[in-house]
């Protein structure tokens, strides 16, 4: 049992105190991007858990949780396109249900889903996680010049994919 006022102490209050702040939004941001809340759940809980293994490493959560959740929501849509692959080699295709706003969100998604992982990941942090271009610059290990660059070659990319997704 940890001795009050400790550093254990302080840490686990730190942890409960990102944890109440972040992990609603962390979820809710992830079931956006998959469109599965319980998948959302899924990436929130990792990331978090992710978190806790570098703890003392990291000086801004926020920024790092949504990294480390593109980053697994990145894992997913390549094991996702794996999947489709194959499917399709054996003659079966994944069905998605489809609404008005879900099928909007699937185009999104999707296009989304075809940039580069450069691209995908900025765009990822800075649109729908709304991190400042300098959080994701930092989280990123790139300039924020770079990260300008490869928003705006991210919005050239989305604007062509979703023309010809008409």
């Amino acid at each position: 049992m940890p001795v009050i006022g400790s550093v254990v102490d302080a840490d686990e209050y730190a942890v409960r105190e990102v944890y109440q702040a972040y992990y609603g939004q962390l979820a809710g941001w992830a079931a956006r991007l998959v469109g599965d809340r319980d998948l959302a759940h899924d990436v929130a809980t990792e990331a978090f858990v992710r978190l806790l293994n570098h703890w003392g490493e990291v000086a801004e959560p926020r920024p790092w949780l949504y990294t480390a959740a593109a980053n697994i929501i990145r894992d997913h849509w390549r094991k996702r396109g794996r999947e489709q692959i194959a499917y399709g080699k054996v003659g079966h295709q994944l069905e998605v249900a489809q609404d008005p706003d879900l099928a909007r969100d699937l185009s999104v998604r999707s296009a989304v889903q075809q940039l580069p992982d450069r691209l995908r990941v900025a765009v990822m942090l800075h649109y729908f996680a709304d991190l400042p271009v300098a959080q994701v610059a930092a989280q990123m290990g790139k300039s924020e010049g770079a990260i300008k660059r490869d928003l705006w070659d991210a919005r050239k990319r989305l604007a062509t994919i979703l023309e010809g997704a008409r």
